[in-house]
């Protein structure tokens, strides 16, 4: 069995000397640290220390790149949050809408809406089901009459539909009218209604626009007595005629703007339309329908035809294409001439010294004619 090493001991011998020095030194720096710890205590219960320590350090000028920085970091200070930071729907969210009243529902007029969208949407005749003895076709059934057509396109409104409209418009309830008699504006007034015969001096022709002039044939009195002179005989009218003319139209309408007396005095008379002798608008005299023109641009079609037919008569390819070509162009060319003549209206014309009449449909005022 082995022996455990004996462990060795080191021992250390200094000089007395020595020793004497090291115990010196280490009496003097206990010393020092009392003083220090003596002197930290009293400056700390020293009212008077503190208050120089803070005087201190609040005089203390910082430096110039530590002037703009913040005091504290702990944490940013920021501001009210504008709109763009919080988003629409936040926004929106906080928002309260306005209450929306909702409408009384009545009953009976939508129990009326409901009969009317009912009866607008139903059918004439009653649709027979499959299997039926009407759809199988036995004697005694129901004839097919879904190709007669007779409601019309859906949606269009027939001639007997606009008639049962005008037998079931409203009511008009109101018996007693909330108008009352007015005395005449003037002693010297032609009333509405009164005619003022003349007589052409310029002629109508339709083709253009243009102005007319007429002459009072009679003399006028007014409407309240009939004894006074208004409007004496040679009274010049001026007026204007529509040349919108549309094929089948014989008559001319005008309307009369101004009327001149022979003492120079004048009154504007607002448009009032012309008439025939017996009351008829618009004035019918001569009709130009231009069939001579239609007939010859319809031989000059034909004779184009013809001469496109009996120009070439081959069997040659080439020969029929061009043939083909031409044709084709002078029955375009010749459809084209028929097709603008008979755009062209009719032209109306009225000769100079043709009766009309002016019917009065305004109040006008005058005063006693004196030449």
């Amino acid at each position: 069995m082995t022996k455990s090493p004996r462990k060795q001991r080191l021992s250390v011998y200094l000089d007395p000397i020595v020793m004497d020095r090291l115990a010196e030194h280490a009496a003097r720096r206990n010393h020092s640290r009392s003083l220090v710890a003596e002197a930290a205590i009293e400056s700390f219960l020293s009212p008077d220390a503190a208050e120089r320590q803070e005087a201190a350090t609040t005089n203390r000028q910082p430096a110039d790149g530590l002037a703009g920085l913040p005091r504290d970091y702990t944490g940013p200070v920021l501001g009210a949050p504008l709109p763009g930071d919080l988003g629409k729907p936040i926004l929106d969210a906080g928002v309260t809408p306005p209450a929306i009243a909702m409408p009384a529902v009545d009953e009976a007029e939508q129990r009326r809406k409901a009969e009317e969208e009912a009866a607008r949407t139903s059918t004439v005749f009653f649709q027979s089901r499959a299997g039926s003895p009407a759809a199988s076709g036995t004697p005694g059934g129901t004839p097919n009459l879904a190709g007669l057509d007779i409601t019309g396109p859906p949606g269009q409104q027939t001639t007997q539909d606009k008639q049962l409209a005008f037998l079931n418009a409203p009511v008009d309830r109101h018996t007693t009218s909330s108008d009352r008699v007015m005395a005449p504006a003037s002693p010297f007034v032609l009333q509405a209604g009164a005619v003022i015969p003349a007589a052409l001096i310029t002629g109508i022709r339709s083709d253009l626009p243009g102005q007319i002039t007429a002459q009072v044939t009679e003399n006028i009195y007014d409407s309240p007595t009939g004894h006074i002179l208004l409007v004496p005989q040679g009274t010049r009218i001026i007026g204007q005629y529509d040349n919108n003319v549309q094929f089948g139209q014989r008559r001319v309408l005008l309307v009369w703007n101004r009327l001149i007396l022979p003492n120079g005095r004048s009154i504007v008379l607002e448009r009032q339309p012309g008439a025939d002798t017996q009351g008829y608008a618009g004035l019918e005299d001569g009709v130009d329908y231009h069939w001579w023109d239609l007939a010859k641009a319809a031989g000059l079609s034909t004779l184009l035809s013809i001469g496109a037919e009996l120009a070439i008569n081959d069997e040659n390819r080439l020969l029929r294409a061009i043939r083909s070509g031409g044709q084709d162009t002078i029955n375009d060319a010749g459809q084209q001439i028929v097709r603008r003549q008979l755009n062209v209206a009719p032209t109306l014309t009225i000769r100079p010294g043709f009766p009309v009449r002016v019917i009065v449909t305004r109040d006008l005022v005058f005063e006693p004619y004196r030449g």
